[in-house]
C-alpha cells in the first residue's frame, strides 16, 4: 500500500469483527477514528479509506483494517482506479515506498499518537 497507509489489528487472534469481544469492540471505534486523524494530518488525502481484510488463502487468517490514504496523485499513478480496484492493484504490483520515508511517516504518526493520548488523558481528568 502506499506510504501513510496503516494497519489496526487485535492482539488476540481474531478474524473477523464478530469475534471481538466487549472490550475490543468498544476500543475499536476510538482506535480508527485517531487512526484516521493521524493518516488525514499527515498525508492530507482527497479521501481515507477505513477497510477490513481477513483473507488467508483458503480461509479466514487475522483480522486486519487499512486505514488508507487516497490522494489525487495516488489515483492518477493507478490510472484512477478507486476502492478495492485500486488496493488490489496496488498489492499486485507490489510497489513499496520509500523505507527511510516510512520510518520518518511512523516517527511523526507516533507523536502524533501520544499527542491524542494526551489530550484524552487530559479531558478525562
Amino acid at each position: 500500500m502506499n506510504l501513510g497507509t496503516l494497519i489496526v489489528g487485535p492482539r488476540e487472534h481474531v478474524v473477523a469483527i464478530a469475534e471481538l469481544d466487549d472490550t475490543a469492540a468498544a476500543e475499536l471505534g476510538p482506535l480508527l477514528r485517531n487512526t484516521a486523524r493521524v493518516v488525514e494530518t499527515l498525508c492530507r488525502p482527497e479521501q481515507t479509506y477505513v477497510c477490513m481484510w481477513s483473507h488467508g488463502r483458503d480461509a479466514r487468517k487475522h483480522l486486519h483494517i487499512a486505514v488508507q490514504p487516497v490522494t489525487a496523485e495516488v489515483r492518477a499513478r493507478y490510472g484512477g482506479l478507486r476502492s478495492e480496484q485500486l488496493q488490489a492493484r496496488m498489492l499486485a504490483d507490489g510497489d513499496e515506498p520509500d523505507i527511510t520515508e516510512v520510518e520518518q511517516f511512523c516517527e511523526r504518526a507516533r507523536e502524533l499518537f501520544r499527542a491524542i493520548a494526551d489530550s484524552s488523558a487530559e479531558d478525562r481528568s
